[in-house]
């Protein structure tokens, strides 16, 4: 586990999909280390409750309303963090969409178009907005929330369950996004971009979440050990890498 060397209590971050789960504990986490935390929540209600709960326990939390799949609602978060803060140390694309796990055959375009609008349109508008901000800071940090399912590696082994997960929608995305991370490394070398998954790829274990049914073997905090590990590389540390809790994960 890599340790955070930037000075806890002015560093900031901004977690998308951040009002339960991994985006939650991620939050609480970060939180526990004295970092400044932006949750950003679709659910205003949901956010405020999970801000709440974060603030009773001593942490600094500033709810921030965030519809990934809306500019008008990126705009105004941009504008809301920018009324804290002048830079933004970490950016955690979080927020996600499981679709509804169509058979290939009758998959459309308009059930692949809505899951693409949280998991990859999502993060680019995002992360296209808060930019300069993130320019602003000494050593930014871009984390995305991928899957095993983005993976080639793992889609394509007969032992992974998700090679046996007939959909369309959700694995293409996270692959798209695993892309789109990697350029974004490759052309914006000054921050960091890096990507995860909550999982345990080489023991073929996943997070317990909703969006699972909460049918994963890893809890929520196991889950989140590559989240902290990414949000507190040190300056010379890596950018364009794809992990695990237990290391990297092939593409």
């Amino acid at each position: 586990m890599s340790t955070n060397k930037t000075d806890a209590s002015a560093t900031t971050v901004l977690i998308t999909g951040a009002n339960k789960g991994l985006g939650l504990e991620a939050a609480r986490r970060l939180g526990e280390m004295g970092w400044t935390v932006f949750l950003g929540s679709r659910d205003v209600g949901r956010g405020q409750a999970a801000v709440d709960k974060l603030t009773a326990g001593g942490a600094n939390v500033i709810l921030v309303p965030l519809d990934v799949t809306s500019d008008e609602s990126v705009a105004g978060a941009l504008g809301l963090v920018q009324e804290h803060t002048d830079r933004l140390d970490v950016l955690i694309n979080n927020a996600g969409a499981p679709g509804h796990m169509v058979a290939p055959a009758e998959a459309t375009a308009e059930e692949i178009h809505g899951v693409y609008d949280t998991n990859v349109y999502g993060p680019v508008r995002v992360t296209h907005a808060f930019l300069p901000l993130l320019r602003a800071s000494e050593n930014p940090r871009v984390v995305m929330v991928s899957s095993g399912g983005g993976s080639f590696s793992v889609v394509t082994d007969p032992a992974q369950q998700m090679s046996k997960m007939h959909e369309l929608a959700y694995t293409s995305s996270k692959a798209a996004l695993n892309m789109i991370t990697v350029r974004y490394a490759q052309a914006i070398p000054e921050v960091k971009f890096n990507l995860l998954t909550p999982g345990e790829v080489v023991n073929k274990k996943f997070t317990a979440t909703d969006m699972n049914g909460h049918r994963g073997q890893l809890t929520v905090t196991e889950g989140t050990d590559p989240f902290i590990e990414l949000a507190t590389l040190d300056a010379d540390g890596p950018s364009g890498i794809f992990i695990d809790r237990l290391g990297p994960v092939a593409w």
